[in-house]
Formats: structure tokens, C-alpha cells, sequence
């Protein structure tokens, strides 16, 4: 550690920096674990609809029916991942405004909307490779498995 960073920390509490860092390492956390979710409840609704609606009539148009829920899902998913990449840009911030910059203005200030502009938009984050590979191989499941249904029947 160099002086410059002792000197900053010492006129600024190292359990308060340690303390605003695990605020927001648990907000951070806290928009995985509901991105996490939103993908696992994806999956169940779609295997739960798949079983209880796999033998009847006319259950071809009720698994297209299907994509409604997974584009909610994945609109969703798309909101926790963006206000995640926030709340990382927050904590760069964080970092370098206590350390190097020896700025303690905004003390346990939790609000991620000061750096939307830092991050990809909503409709981007939606559109991005991690969540586009799963939402749409959830959608192209779902048409296929609605076209093999549509066949035997």
C-alpha cells in the first residue's frame, strides 16, 4: 500500500470504504442471483407446460403461446444484467474516487442511475451474446418442439 492510499484512507475510515464496498458486492450480487432465477424459472415453465400439455389436442398452439413468457423473462433477465453492469461501474467508481482521487462525496450512496450512461442500453444488454444464446435456444425449443407436435398430431 502506498503512502498515497494511507494517507486517503486514513482521512476517510477504512471500515466505511469496507463497509460501501460490501453494499455494493451485495447489490451486485444480489442482480445475479435474480438473473440466475429468471433462467431457472424459464426452463421449469417450459418443461411444466411441456408435460401437462404434451398429450392433448391442440397443445401446438398453446406451447407457441410459450414465447410470451420467455420474451418477458428475457426483457427481465435483460434489466438485472444491466443494473449489475451499473452497480460494477459504481464500484470501479467507488474505488477510484476514495483511493486515488481522495473523493468521499456521495458516502453509501447505492443509486446506479448516475452511471447509466457508462453502460450498453437496455435493448443492447437484451440483445447481448450471453443472453441472446439462451432466450432464443429457450424460443427455437419451443418452435420446434410446437412443430413436432403440430406433426404427429
Amino acid at each position: 500500500m502506498t503512502n498515497e492510499i494511507r494517507d486517503a484512507l486514513s482521512s476517510y475510515d477504512t471500515t466505511s470504504l469496507h463497509k460501501e464496498i460490501d453494499l455494493i458486492q451485495n447489490c451486485i450480487s444480489r442482480m445475479a442471483q435474480n438473473s440466475f432465477l429468471i433462467k431457472g424459472w424459464s426452463i421449469t415453465l417450459i418443461v411444466i407446460t411441456w408435460a401437462i400439455l404434451g398429450k392433448e389436442s391442440g397443445s401446438c398452439l398453446s406451447l407457441l403461446l410459450l414465447i410470451i413468457p420467455i420474451l418477458a423473462f428475457w426483457g427481465l433477465d435483460g434489466y438485472f444484467l444491466r443494473l449489475e453492469r451499473m452497480y460494477r461501474k459504481m464500484y470501479e467508481w467507488l474505488l477510484k474516487a476514495r483511493i486515488e482521487e481522495k473523493n468521499f462525496t456521495k458516502p453509501y450512496d447505492l443509486n446506479p442511475s448516475r452511471f447509466q450512461t457508462d453502460v450498453a442500453s437496455w435493448l443492447r444488454v437484451v440483445f447481448s451474446r450471453t443472453l441472446l444464446s439462451f432466450y432464443l435456444t429457450l424460443v427455437v425449443i419451443v418452435i420446434i418442439g410446437a412443430g413436432i407436435m403440430f406433426c404427429i398430431s
